[in-house]
């Protein structure tokens, strides 16, 4: 560990030094991410500062145990300083635990039905109106980039984004297949079914993380329709955009302004193109939504949804929750937690390992 923390201190040490650089200073955007390097790295500099000074008291103190003048006044500070250091070397620990680098930004959700038909479509509406609230909750602003409603009351898709600094790590963990158990309204032998909803979730890319060709889009306009698609409007203001060379869409139409559901189209495609870099940068998935939600079978699941004995589970963690109806009015915070803390045990075993 005391090799990564001198390192660290090196970087540190190396960005101070940047500053004084005239090339840099003149430099904006040198500036900005020199700037964003230094307040990522203060906080365990400031840290491993205290823990060298503590191991260099201890240093001291353990001489003047030689010294029978001194040595009583030197044993009395050798308990107090080795769980100081201990102190230290735990917070440390936690400190450099890998970090997700998307965690502090805003995010973008998608949801869809997948198997179950009509009772899918239902349910994805329900999951929809579920993190809303939990924005809500949190007093997070949201937007809708697309809605599309079938006549049932369900959902066909909904793309949504959460501004808020963190957003990411919190609804990460909902990328997946949601199964629910339940019997539909429309079921008159009472028969319990099963479907699945899927959640995509993507973190929003900044314009200076991405840079997009104008040349490689194409960007039609249609005529936006009402909830079910009963009434079209006259004026083409929904907006699609496709990239040519990955052939990913996107579209909006929740605006009535041709000009505002072009910014938000744009928004969401910038950041299903920033997944697929980073996706190809790691080597760990193959493709966008595919890698977060697989095909929507019901063996996918990540979250059961049992009504009938009011009880959710998450297969990941082997939690269960008993608090549907809080739950489903986006009271999911504790679940959320303890994905967070299983994701931190994880990231601080591998730190162990190495």
């Amino acid at each position: 560990m005391r090799e990564k923390l001198e390192d660290i201190l090196n970087r540190f040490n190396g960005i101070e030094e940047d500053y004084n650089n005239p090339a840099v200073v003149t430099n904006p955007k040198e500036l900005q991410r020199l700037g964003k390097l230094r307040a990522e790295l203060e906080p365990i500099v400031l840290v491993i500062r205290d823990y060298k000074k503590a191991i260099q008291s201890l240093s001291e103190a353990e001489e003047l145990l030689n010294d029978p003048e001194m040595r009583e006044l030197a044993q009395a500070e050798l308990d107090p300083l080795k769980a100081k250091i201990a102190g230290y070397e735990e917070q440390l620990k936690m400190m450099l635990v890998p970090k997700d680098p998307n965690d502090e930004k805003s995010v973008i959700v998608e949801i869809r039905p997948a198997a179950g038909g009509d009772e899918a479509a239902l349910f994805a509406a329900e999951l929809f109106r579920m993190y809303l609230r939990y924005c809500e909750r949190r007093r997070w602003k949201t937007e809708i980039v697309e809605h599309e409603e079938l006549g049932i009351g369900g959902l066909a898709r909904a793309v949504f984004s959460v501004n808020a600094v963190g957003a990411f790590s919190q609804f990460k963990h909902e990328s997946g297949v949601h199964r629910v158990q339940r019997v539909p309204a429309t079921e008159s032998g009472g028969r319990i079914h099963t479907s699945t909803v899927t959640v995509a979730v993507l973190p929003e890319a900044e314009e200076v993380e991405l840079h997009i060709d104008p040349k490689e889009l194409e960007i039609t306009t249609f005529c936006s329709s009402s909830a079910g698609g009963q009434h079209m409007q006259k004026n083409e203001t929904a907006i699609r955009i496709i990239h040519k060379p990955t052939g990913l869409v996107s579209t909006c139409q929740d605006e009535r302004s041709q000009a505002q559901n072009k910014i938000k189209a744009m928004t969401v495609l910038r950041a299903k193109l920033l997944q697929m870099e980073q996706e190809k940068a790691q080597a760990e998935r193959a493709g966008l939504r595919k890698g977060q939600i697989g095909s929507g079978d019901r063996s996918e699941k990540i979250r059961t949804y049992n009504f009938p004995q009011g009880r959710i589970t998450d297969h990941r963690i082997g939690k269960d929750s008993f608090n549907m109806i809080a739950f489903m009015d986006g009271d999911i915070q504790d679940m959320i937690d303890a994905l967070v803390q299983d994701e931190q045990a994880r990231r601080l075993s591998e730190v162990d390992a190495a």
